[in-house]
Order: C-alpha cells, then structure tokens, then sequence
C-alpha cells in the first residue's frame, strides 16, 4: 500500500513544485531591503601581526575593511565599527542594512573589519587552512587584537578620526565580538550594540537544550501542528527509506541534487534538514531579507502554512515537509535540485568556523525529542573531542571563553547593548550580575536571530532599540569619550 501510494503522489507533487516556484517568482521580491551601493564604499587593508601575543613571530598579514563615509562629519560624527564575524566582510556589509540607514542621522563613517582567516584576510595565504599550525592563530583574541591595531590606524591615517567615538557592532558571532571588544579594549569605544550574541552557549552557563527549545517554540506559535508535523517527520523518513524504493522516493520527492544510495546517508539527510529548521529561526525576519538565503517575511509562518495538517500519511507528510524546505532553499524559484551539504549562502566560512568550534567556540548543543521537535541528541563531550582531532587534530577547551571573557560575571562592564531574540536565553537578558552592567537592554520580540539584518524604513517600531541606542546613548558615549581622548 505505501509503494503505491508513493508512486502515486509523485505526479501531485511536480506539480504542485511548479506552481509554487511561479507563484515565487512573482511575489518574492516584495519590499527590497536595503543594500548599499558599491561606489559609496572602498575597499582598503593594512598590516597586522599574525601573532599578537608572541614575541618570536615578526609575520605580518594584510586585514581588509570596508569604510563608507559619505555622511561623516570630521566634527561630531560617529565611527560605526563593525566587528566582522565568520566570513567575507563584503557580505555581511551588505546584510547589515541598519548601519547604512543610521548613517546620516548619527554623522557616522562606518567600517568593516574582515575577521582574521576569513574572505581575504588570510595569514598564510593558500596554506592558512593547510595544518594546525598555520591555524593556530584563528582565535577571537587574536581578532579583537586585530581590530584594536585597525582602530588605532584609523585614528592615524584618517583626517578627522583621531578624537572622534568609535563604537562597535555585530551580530551573532560578531556580536559576541563586539561585546567582548568592549570588555577587552574599553578604551577603543565608547560601547558596543551586540545583537543576537550568544554570549552564555558555553559550558555550565546555560542548559545545552535551551536553543532548540526557542527554535521549537518559534515554529510552534508560527501554526497549527507545525513543530509536531516536524517531529514526526523523522520517523517518517526512517520508515520511508525502509522500504525496497524509499531512497530513490526520498530522492526524488526532496528534489536533492546527489541521491541517496546507503542508510548513512538517511542521518546526513536528517541533520541537513534539522539545520534548516534551527537557520529559519535565525533569520525570521518580518520582512523580506536574503542574509542566508532569499526569503520572505516571517519566514517561518510561511514554512507552517505546508504543516498544518496532522493527519495525514508519512509520504504525504514529507511531501508538505519538501515544500516547506523549498521556501528556504528555492524561495525565488531558480534551483534546480537541493544540495545537502549546503545549508547557508558561501560567503560564511565554515572551514574556519569548524576550526574555532573546535577549539574555544565550544558551544554544547542538545535534544530530547520530548520538549522539542529534534531527533534526540546528547552532547557528548568526549565524542565531540574526539571528532575534532580527527579532523583538526585538536582538542577543544569548553570551558576557555567563560573564563576569557567572564561567562555571567560581566558586572565590570559598562555601555553594551545586547538586542536578544531567538538566542536569547542564551544572551545577556534577565540575570542580576548581568543587569548591573548594562545601562540599556533592549528586547525586541520575534525576531530573527542573526540581529542586524537588512535596513527597512517601514520598520520604525522594531528599530527603536537602534535609535535610542545609538543617538541617546551615543551621545552621551561619544560626550565621555571626547573628554577621554582630548
């Protein structure tokens, strides 16, 4: 009965694709975000060290920035300085719209600063990635020290930046960046906006099941029976590829790019899709925006339209579960098949990111099935080492950034802003030591994780967190800051 209602579902499905890819194609591009035009930018690097914290290494390495002035004012202006995270700083320059929206109203040159390992700002060249020594120096120290050294040549080549407030921001890992910036060099900024930063996902500072609760949770109250279409969904692929024509049904109804011909393959499957389900978190913006991929607004909603229905068979179950992925991968209707191994846009780094998780960015992650909408999965600490030497030949330090940077402990700092949405129990938010380091939090609801987003005039309300943030706050940063550098 089930291989013939597999058969039989396949024509259904081709042509409910073609439909949906017309419909896109008509309807995706919506409300533009904001992307900012590339004469209003140069590029430019300058040397830094390769090891900051070593007195016997004298090799230095071109980091690249991007500076955009066109409404800096030498006299009361802002230097915006975004602290680039895991991957080509043009990309995230161009996925960070608010920077360019604020830019008049706060006077302000903005740069961006490309993380050491990433896009061009490789130490070694073609050999950065080449052995765990030419990768011993991927670290977010090293960066921070980067970025102190590129603050401190601003100030000297630019006419204008000596006494002006520098303030940094990021998003994600770069809003971790950010913050920890401000912790570390206080002296280099004012403060820090550090949006989506999940500064507490490391040992002992948080549940490793708490994120795909809220992952869980986004999908839940996106539509009716939609995180528990997914949770069934993995039995159903499971019993699916059981049987004698399951792979090649799997195959064909998912539209994959390589078909699946081993069971190995079936887990590899699961992951690709469950890390698609944890990336519309991130970015379930309520507009249309393409920071990962091309997307529409409220991302997830649209996704939850496809699982709304609870009673229906395995295979008419993962067929509803290919539209939903075909929103976060086809959106615009252009591709052909879907690729696996491919879950975000190129422009990220994952090769170095693979690297830092593997050493200090050891951020423990887990499941139960139960209270959320995952495959069970347990975190398992010497597995997870074991994997990294494997491939790094490394082993990580879980609990080396909690102590760098203070875990909960950050009563110290002041002027950090941390805007929290799907990270956000795992970001700076209710605890007491934390509260009493902040003079502002802001907590926009809903939102996606990734934080800085594209600039939507339309938006008003949700970028009164920006505003206020960056204009109150900014003056009185940049009032103290005059009077510190002077």
């Amino acid at each position: 009965i089930l291989e013939k209602e597999l058969t039989g579902i396949q024509s259904d499905l081709e042509e409910q694709t073609e439909k949906q890819q017309q419909r896109k194609k008509s309807s995706c591009r919506g409300k533009e975000k904001t992307v900012p035009a590339f004469e209003e930018r140069r590029e430019a690097s300058s040397s830094r060290p390769v090891d900051h914290f070593g007195f016997n290494n004298d090799k230095t390495f071109k980091q690249r920035y991007l500076v955009a002035d066109k409404h800096w004012k030498k006299d009361g202006g802002t230097v915006l300085f975004y602290t680039g995270n895991e991957g080509d700083i043009i990309w995230f320059c161009n996925n960070t719209g608010f920077m360019w929206d604020v830019a008049e109203e706060l006077k302000a040159m903005l740069v961006f600063a490309e993380h050491r390992y990433y896009g061009e700002s490789l130490p070694f060249g073609a050999d950065s990635f080449k052995d765990t020594k030419h990768l011993n120096f991927l670290t977010s120290e090293q960066a921070l020290a980067d970025y102190a050294e590129l603050i401190k040549h601003l100030r000297k080549t630019i006419p204008g930046a000596k006494n002006q407030p520098f303030i940094a921001l990021g998003g994600s890992y770069g809003g971790m960046l950010a913050a920890w910036f401000r912790m570390k060099y206080p002296h280099m900024v004012v403060g820090a906006l550090a949006a989506s930063a999940p500064i507490w996902q490391f040992e002992d500072l948080v549940p490793c099941d708490v994120f795909m609760k809220i992952v869980t949770k986004d999908f839940k109250k996106s539509g009716p029976h939609c995180s528990e279409n997914i949770r069934r969904s993995w039995g159903a692929i499971n019993r699916i590829a059981a049987t004698g024509t399951g792979l090649n049904w799997l195959s064909e109804t998912l539209r994959l790019c390589s078909p699946l011909v081993e069971s190995e393959d079936i887990q590899r499957l699961k992951e690709w899709i469950s890390e698609t389900w944890v990336n519309l978190a991130m970015v379930d913006y309520p507009y249309a925006s393409s920071f990962l991929q091309p997307l529409p607004a409220w991302p997830i909603k649209v996704v939850c339209q496809f699982l709304k229905n609870p009673n229906v068979s395995d295979a008419q179950l993962l067929q509803n579960i290919s539209q939903a992925l075909n929103i976060y991968y086809n959106y615009s209707g252009q591709a052909k098949c879907l690729n696996i191994s491919e879950t975000a846009t190129s422009s990220l780094g994952s090769l170095g990111w693979s690297y830092q998780a593997c050493t200090e960015m050891v951020m423990p992650f887990c499941s139960d099935g139960f209270n959320d909408m995952f495959e069970p999965h347990e975190w398992n600490m010497k597995e997870f080492s074991d994997e990294c030497f494997k491939q790094w030949q490394v082993r990580p330090r879980p609990s080396w950034i909690p102590t760098l940077y203070g875990g909960k402990n950050i009563s110290a700092h002041t002027n950090i802003i941390f805007r929290v949405n799907s990270w956000w129990q795992l970001e700076v938010v209710t605890d007491d030591t934390a509260e009493a380091a902040l003079e502002t939090q802001w907590a926009m609801p809903e939102a996606g994780a990734t934080g800085d987003g594209a600039g939507v005039p339309e938006e008003k309300p949700e970028k009164t967190w920006l505003r206020l943030g960056s204009s109150a706050k900014g003056s009185k940063w940049q009032r103290a800051l005059r009077g510190g550098w002077k």
